[in-house]
């Protein structure tokens, strides 16, 4: 079906627009710079899956503690604000890491990441309902896949950074495989954090960017939070409760599914680990080309419909990584990222739409929801650790069940408000 058809850029918000853009773009390269290191830091600390894993716990536990701030702080003061707030504790954790590697301490460089997601919460937090108050309600959600669209820009240079500046430089053994011995431990910790400290001075060039343009206010009426009523309000919206659900489930399944990339491609193919990132940097292509081409596709079909089908093709992926394995199980992994690419928005979107006010508190809980990859990651590695990498992926395939059953149900409401502006929670 048809669309209305709205303008989803304003042409005085393209500026903003762009600068909000590329917030997103950063965001991805911290995400994806962390998801391969899993593996890097199980050698170096000697250990176990789960164990390492709780790096992922650490960042994206951040993104659930700081998401609420976030929101405070744009009720408080503007969107703009929160932004900067992020970009600053972004690069404050980047420049963290260093000291962590001096002290060798692998709970240091937990806590390092977990300063680094609190900016990435407060950034998202802000950006994503910044995008969609940029122009036309009816348009918001093409507008934040627009946006999107930006990000997995982003997540194949920070898997490129890994693969050139970390993997390619760490010991591997006579095959080509990844090989740490004790004594190495510190030059290959130094050679993980380079490309944060990196990414720290460019932020600074971004925050400063930011800081002197001119941004839309994007219709702040009220100043207090006034949490209580209006968490009591979006815990009556179904549909906004369901899509906080499914955004649990479709962070934690992204994150898994990237995380044991490196795990599940040497394992089937027999490939090195610089090898498997190359298959990981496909994934992120196609993701990427994924998200422009729906991007396009919900010009002509709504949101959910698409949403719909992504689940569904996903979920037939999962089954062949599980059960079929070798070289058709590793097409349908990277194949997986492609039908990934549209959920994030879509949901966002289509959790936050109509709300108002409200969204500025609606959206923290959408950010707080990534918090789902603190908790799926590490136990999928369980599950890797005691009944294999091919069974693990199981539990994204339960994760894709959920969010194609939060798409049929929001079907009706989007419906209803596209064809006259009708609430339907």
């Amino acid at each position: 079906m048809n669309q209305k058809n709205d303008s989803v850029l304003p042409s005085g918000a393209r500026w903003p627009f762009v600068l909000l853009a590329s917030c997103f773009l950063w965001w991805a390269i911290a995400n994806n710079l962390t998801d391969p290191l899993v593996k890097v830091f199980k050698q170096i600390f000697e250990m176990s899956t789960f164990q390492a894993s709780l790096i992922q716990m650490a960042f994206y536990g951040g993104y659930f503690c700081m998401a609420l701030p976030g929101a405070m702080v744009a009720r408080k003061y503007t969107y703009k604000t929160g932004v900067l707030w992020g970009l600053g504790a972004y690069a404050v954790g980047c420049v963290l890491l260093f000291p962590a590697m001096l002290a060798e301490q692998f709970f240091l460089f937990c806590f390092a990441y977990y300063v680094l997601a609190c900016g990435l919460g407060i950034l998202e937090t802000n950006a994503n309902p910044y995008v969609l108050a940029l122009g036309s309600e009816k348009t918001a959600t093409r507008r934040l896949n627009f946006a999107q669209s930006f990000n997995p820009i982003g997540a194949v240079i920070g898997i490129v950074l890994c693969q050139v500046m970390i993997m390619a430089n760490l010991p591997q053994d006579a095959d080509g495989k990844l090989s740490i011995a004790p004594e190495q431990a510190t030059e290959s910790l130094h050679t993980v954090i380079v490309p944060y400290l990196s990414v720290a001075a460019i932020l600074v060039v971004v925050w400063v960017l930011i800081l002197v343009a001119r941004m839309p206010d994007a219709a702040e009426h009220d100043k207090h939070l006034h949490f209580f009523s209006t968490a009591k309000r979006l815990l009556k919206n179904g549909n906004y409760v369901f899509s906080v659900v499914a955004q649990f489930c479709y962070v934690g399944t992204q994150i898994s599914v990237w995380t044991y990339t490196n795990f599940y491609i040497p394992e089937q193919i027999g490939a090195t680990e610089e090898t498997a990132l190359l298959y990981h940097t496909g994934a992120l292509v196609l993701f990427g080309c994924m998200r422009w081409v729906f991007t396009g596709l919900m010009t002509f079909f709504r949101g959910s419909t698409l949403l719909i089908a992504s689940s569904l093709l996903a979920l037939f992926c999962v089954f062949c990584v599980v059960h079929v394995g070798g070289m058709p199980g590793v097409i349908a992994l990277v194949g997986i990222s492609g039908f990934m690419s549209l959920m994030f928005p879509t949901i966002f979107g289509l959790g936050c739409s109509d709300l108002g006010e409200d969204t500025k508190l609606a959206s923290s809980g959408q950010i707080m929801a990534i918090v789902g990859g603190a908790i799926i990651t590490p136990m999928q590695g369980w599950l890797v650790d005691y009944r294999g990498v091919s069974f693990s992926y199981l539990l994204p395939g339960l994760c894709f069940v959920v969010i194609g059953l939060y798409a049929v149900t929001s079907r009706k409401r989007e419906a209803a408000f596209h064809a006259g502006g009708v609430r339907v929670d």
